[in-house]
């Protein structure tokens, strides 16, 4: 095999490989070898059918099969000869190829860039640590108390009245006619709360037990049965059951009911809930804080056609007119991914990072906690889908990277209540909003400018 560097522009390499017609043949007699003693003829004791014959019937067949395999082995041996960081796929282009004659090929090929890490001790980044007040505790709990209240009969000559439950049976007609799903048995409705019918609870207060009520109300544009879509509809109500609610006393009885040990229990936990809550939208600012700092100090040439991938991947879904109108923006976005992806890989590799495939099913673990009852689902889902365990793995090695970073960088630590949490939260996202938006004009401005230019000529 004869392998010659054709040309070297950037980060794009065309390799020029030959692989004299002595090694193919040698590698076509080798394969009829192989099928003598697999091919079944009619006429032939099986393994004894004459090489002869096979080459007659399956000689092209055999042909592509064996070139297949050839520029798999020697494209990669190239590769590694050279001493190339590929990346992604290399293209191959065949100059010359056929039974008799020296394989003759170009291999296209884009390296990965070398990567010269800035040193991270003059960066530095801000984390913020949360303390949630009382007051929001106590709102908590209350909210709580709400969605979780009893409630407990009401006399018999007592009417019904907003934030009530009310059980009734109802038989409805549409133009006086019966309907599927027309009758009801049981039903139980929280007055005030419109979860029935629009307009059905209000229609309810005032009423006793054992008393029949009159409904009209209109089903809902969604009906499953389109016939029954909009219309006008009777309820005859016969009224089973009114309770009213009861305020929770919020004590250590009720915090038993929700899962905690004791009411003190009970606020630690709502602490941790809210306190995690806003944690997650601050990590993604601090994240992103940093990202930014090594994306934009960091200068490196990008391959072409791992930006053509992401470009591909991001806009597949898009209408062509979507992508051609919004490509600047899209362009910039894929060459911003991949820069990062590359620094990001540079790091985890100069600090030999890895993630064991026992992290990751401590992770799934972790998971399954957080969902009850779905443990098996989970489970199930992770282990028919290793495109997603995949995917848990470089969330878990970026998370490693991201760690590995923040340790090198300066800690600027800002100790913040709820309210300043909202602000701070509320402006990041207006800003990442506002620069969507201005990419986007200015990519329209840009078209608009160039259809002027091409209707002035």
């Amino acid at each position: 095999m004869k392998i010659e560097v054709q040309s070297k522009k950037g980060l794009r390499t065309i390799l020029s490989v030959v692989v004299d017609k002595k090694t193919i043949q040698s590698k076509i007699e080798e394969r009829l070898l192989e099928l003598q003693k697999e091919v079944a003829l009619k006429g032939f004791r099986p393994g004894k059918v004459p090489s002869s014959v096979i080459k007659s019937q399956f000689g092209k067949s055999i042909y592509g099969e064996v070139i297949d395999k050839v520029l798999r082995e020697t494209s990669s041996k190239a590769i590694l000869e050279k001493k190339l960081k590929v990346a992604g796929q290399p293209k191959i282009d065949l100059k010359q190829f056929g039974e008799g004659k020296d394989l003759n090929y170009e291999l296209q090929i884009d390296c990965l860039p070398n990567i010269e890490l800035k040193a991270l001790d003059k960066f530095k980044f801000t984390s913020y640590k949360i303390k949630i007040e009382k007051k929001i505790i106590d709102e908590k709990l209350k909210e709580l108390s709400t969605q979780n209240k009893k409630f407990e009969e009401k006399k018999d000559n007592e009417k019904a009245i907003n934030g009530d439950q009310v059980t009734f049976d109802y038989s409805a007609t549409v133009d006086e006619k019966k309907f599927e799903g027309s009758e009801g048995k049981g039903v139980q409705i929280e007055l005030g709360k419109n979860l029935f019918l629009k307009g059905f609870d209000e229609q309810l207060i005032g009423v006793k037990k054992k008393e029949t009520k009159q409904v009209n109300a209109i089903l809902p544009a969604n009906h499953p049965k389109k016939e029954l879509a909009n219309k006008k509809t009777k309820f005859e109500c016969k009224i089973i059951n009114i309770k009213k609610a009861v305020e929770n006393k919020v004590d250590d009885n009720f915090a038993k009911m929700m899962g905690a040990k004791n009411l003190a229990d009970l606020k630690i936990l709502i602490e941790k809930q809210i306190t995690n809550q806003y944690n997650q939208a601050l990590n993604s600012i601090t994240k992103k804080e940093i990202l930014d700092q090594i994306e934009k100090n960091h200068n490196i040439d990008l391959p072409k056609n791992l930006i053509e991938q992401e470009l591909d991947l991001m806009t597949k879904n898009l209408k062509p007119e979507d992508k051609e109108k919004h490509k600047a923006n899209n362009e910039k976005l894929a060459k911003n991914r991949i820069k990062l992806g590359l620094l990001l890989n540079e790091f985890g590799e100069k600090n030999n990072l890895k993630v064991t495939e026992d992290e990751v099913k401590a992770e799934i673990q972790k998971q399954i906690k957080t969902m009850p009852g779905q443990e098996k689902m989970v489970l199930e889902y992770y282990q028919k889908n290793p495109s997603a365990s995949q995917s848990l793995k470089g969330s878990l090695y970026e998370e490693k990277i991201i760690e590995l970073i923040k340790s090198k960088m300066k800690l600027n630590l800002k100790e913040i209540n709820s309210k300043e949490a909202e602000i701070i939260i509320t402006d990041f996202n207006k800003q990442n909003v506002d620069k969507s938006e201005s990419s986007k004009t200015k990519s329209s401005e840009k078209d608009k400018s160039k259809s002027k230019k091409i209707s002035k000529k």
